[in-house]
């Protein structure tokens, strides 16, 4: 059994999720999940980056109620201009995006 090696970054900008990830991955260290385990990253394209996030699964007590997400965390944009990846707070999808616009407005 070999290790799971991951891809290469790409040179330049991303034109694909995937490539995306490879950015995010070859930047940042390996999100996990409360229990240790990796967690899985997910992607929602935009018109001027890809929003990379992990995805937490719902939590339950001791007697099956459900318990709120772990405080903290971020999402990360890759821009589809440049390649660079800033992060964002880890608010819903919408809010990270529209965050992400003003502040890269500010900064030009």
């Amino acid at each position: 059994m070999t290790p799971d090696i991951p891809a290469a970054a790409p040179q330049g900008p991303p034109t694909t999720p995937d490539q995306a990830i490879a950015i995010v991955r070859s930047r940042y260290a390996q999100p996990k999940l409360p229990d240790g385990t990796p967690a899985e990253l997910q992607v929602h394209e935009f018109d001027i980056g890809y929003l990379v996030y992990t995805v937490v699964p719902p939590r339950t007590n001791a007697t099956g109620r459900p318990q709120p997400a772990p405080p903290g965390g971020a999402k990360i944009v890759v821009s589809k201009e440049t390649g660079e990846a800033v992060t964002v707070p880890n608010y819903p999808i919408e809010q990270a995006i529209a965050l992400y616009r003003k502040n890269r407005t500010r900064n030009t």
